[in-house]
């Protein structure tokens, strides 16, 4: 019996770049020896893709569809297209294209050496722009700071992993504030990279504004650091020098204590900007351990297809 091979897709309003994927991913799930299914998360489109994917798996039964009851983020779909994977090495992808499907090769390649975490690296995306490699770089410099894991530099929601893998994150990581790609790369096991040129979106827009990327950037920082939350040691450290000097100044100064309201001014400038800093750091940490006390749903299925054998 050949083994199963889950592809999954998440999909958010790709209706005009959904047919050209399954195409594609076909043609090349095709060419491969093991048994395939492509398994699309619709997390809660609002345009024609649900339509599209009704047809698809009822064209062609290696299509089966979840779909949300509405948008419940990119994170929780692919997480919920590991859950309902039933394949022994999984991929998770876009529907953009941006992830070349003729990688998939190259990845069975992988698993069959034995390989259980395969992290999909990128060299180039020039469709990005300057501003969004930059900051991707700096993030990722930033969080190898702040952290005791290692993330590869350009890791991507692109990556794949074994059927043992996927049990250890459907049992143990389940946060409703995650990062799927950190996880991947946090369980240890037997890894490797892949490196891939992301090609330009096929069609549609980027679904991450940089508002999200930021709100983004900064769970991951709270969810794998609590050096932020060091932060005010620091910040008292730094403030009782700046006390020391500026009490040797009016000391030794013949003029007494400094004159004008510049520095006071800038003093408490200063200082009220860390306060201020170092509350809304704490805040995101509370906030985060009041979403996951709440212990709601990372997401909800409002309807499937094709899904009968993993009900």
């Amino acid at each position: 019996m050949n083994s199963l091979l889950s592809v999954v897709v998440s999909v958010y309003n790709e209706e005009a770049v959904l047919d050209s994927f399954y195409r594609e991913a076909s043609r090349v799930l095709q060419g491969i020896s093991w048994d395939y299914e492509l398994l699309f998360v619709n997390d809660g489109s609002r345009d024609g893709s649900m339509r599209i994917l009704d047809r698809l798996a009822e064209q062609d039964d290696h299509v089966r569809v979840v779909s949300f009851s509405r948008n419940f983020g990119h994170e929780a779909a692919m997480i919920a297209g590991v859950d309902h994977s039933r394949g022994d090495g999984i991929i998770c992808m876009d529907a953009d294209l941006q992830h070349p499907p003729e990688c998939i090769p190259a990845i069975v390649e992988r698993f069959e050496e034995g390989f259980q975490v395969i992290s999909m690296v990128r060299t180039k995306n020039e469709s990005a722009g300057l501003i969004k490699n930059l900051t991707s770089s700096a993030f990722y410099s930033l969080i190898n700071t702040l952290s005791d894991v290692h993330f590869e530099n350009n890791a991507s929601d692109f990556f794949a992993i074994t059927r043992k893998v996927a049990e250890v994150l459907k049992i143990n990581y389940r946060e409703r504030v995650r990062f799927l790609r950190g996880y991947v790369q946090n369980v240890g096991f037997k890894r490797t990279t892949i490196e891939y040129e992301a090609r330009p979106r096929a069609a549609g827009e980027s679904k991450y504004s940089l508002r999200k990327l930021f709100q983004f950037s900064v769970n991951t920082i709270v969810c794998f650091s609590n050096l932020p939350l060091k932060l005010g040691i620091y910040a008292g450290l730094a403030a009782g020098l700046m006390g020391v000097i500026v009490l040797v100044y009016t000391l030794f100064t013949r003029g007494g204590a400094p004159s004008g309201y510049a520095t006071i001014v800038v003093l408490l400038c200063f200082m009220f900007a860390v306060l201020f800093l170092i509350v809304g750091i704490i805040g995101e940490y509370i906030s985060i351990l009041f979403t996951e006390l709440k212990d709601r749903p990372i997401y909800i299925v409002e309807e499937t297809r094709n899904m009968e054998d993993a009900e």
